[in-house]
């Protein structure tokens, strides 16, 4: 597992982002194991306490069962799942919308570079 961080926010929610997305895009399964706390700080190479307040959060969140001497499993409801991408996509287009109006982009010149990045990706 390969993450790397930056300064502009907390590791632990740095790390909840790349779970969210491993399971947004399938690479985690409904009701497959995370690894380990222990595991998983080894791997990304941070504190164990900041992995466990990763996996609290997701629990928190529902995304994530912790399961009595068993370990985390992501969750198997699939309409959380699917809210969880609808959640990503919200944020990450608001984000790049607000970003190209405040750097003085039309509304048709956003679709315009949109459709052409589109089609760059789909060969």
């Amino acid at each position: 597992m390969s993450v790397s961080f930056d300064n502009s926010k907390p590791i632990y929610l740095q790390l909840m982002d790349h779970f969210f997305q491993k399971i947004s895009n399938g690479s985690i399964r409904p009701g497959q194991k995370l690894p380990s706390v222990r595991e998983t700080a080894v791997e990304v190479g941070v504190n164990p306490n900041t992995v466990q307040r990763t996996y609290a959060e997701m629990e928190r969140k529902g995304i994530v069962e912790a399961r009595r001497g068993q370990g985390s499993f992501v969750t198997e409801n699939e309409a959380l799942i699917k809210e969880l991408r609808a959640e990503i996509s919200e944020q990450y287009v608001t984000t790049f919308i607000e970003y190209m109006l405040n750097n003085g982009f039309t509304e048709a010149q956003i679709i315009e570079q949109v459709k052409a990045a589109l089609n760059k990706s789909n060969g």
